[in-house]
């Protein structure tokens, strides 16, 4: 049986998409938590009020500009193709069934995993995937002791900044 490629499934509005994201893509290849990674632009996030689904467009073409150079890495249109909003469970769900050579792994910030069990279909996506947390200022970036197949990047280096602070002009 031939090796599944597995790969990052690093999905989020990137609004804008910064240095800390592509530092992240770098660090999880370079140390072989993937062997590609792909940026999964979404067009609107349901816990996230503040990112504009008008902008999807714009989102997808400024991180294709800063990712056209990162060896392994690419951009995925994936949830673009979908109903909206946009749940990890369902992008990933169709991820696997169009990509059944891939082994994908869940890339998400601290901040997400504080409020990973509001996220729909959350038990399903731990029973099925490797998880990945890059720990975040502010963030309890505290995995629970029976989500077995979550690790949290502590080795990683670490970056303060966010998408949220560079639209409020405080980067």
């Amino acid at each position: 049986m031939k090796k599944r490629i597995r790969t990052g499934f690093y999905g989020g509005s990137f609004n804008p998409i910064h240095k800390g994201h592509i530092q992240l893509a770098h660090y999880l290849i370079e140390h072989h938590w993937v062997d590609q990674l792909w940026f999964v632009v979404s067009p609107e996030n349901p816990l996230k009020a503040d990112a504009d689904a008008n902008t999807a467009g714009d989102r997808l073409k400024q991180v294709q500009t800063a990712v056209e150079h990162l060896p392994n890495c690419t951009v995925s249109m994936l949830e673009l193709e979908l109903p909206t909003p946009s749940y990890t469970a369902a992008s990933l769900r169709a991820a696997v069934e169009r990509y059944p050579e891939r082994e994908f792994v869940l890339i998400i910030g601290g901040d997400n995993l504080d409020v990973f069990t509001k996220w729909k279909d959350f038990d399903w996506i731990l029973e099925h995937f490797d998880v990945v947390v890059y720990p975040r200022p502010g963030a309890s970036n505290k995995v629970p002791e029976n989500w077995n197949r979550v690790t949290l990047l502590t080795e990683a280096p670490q970056m303060d900044i966010s998408s949220s602070q560079i639209r409020a002009g405080r980067s």
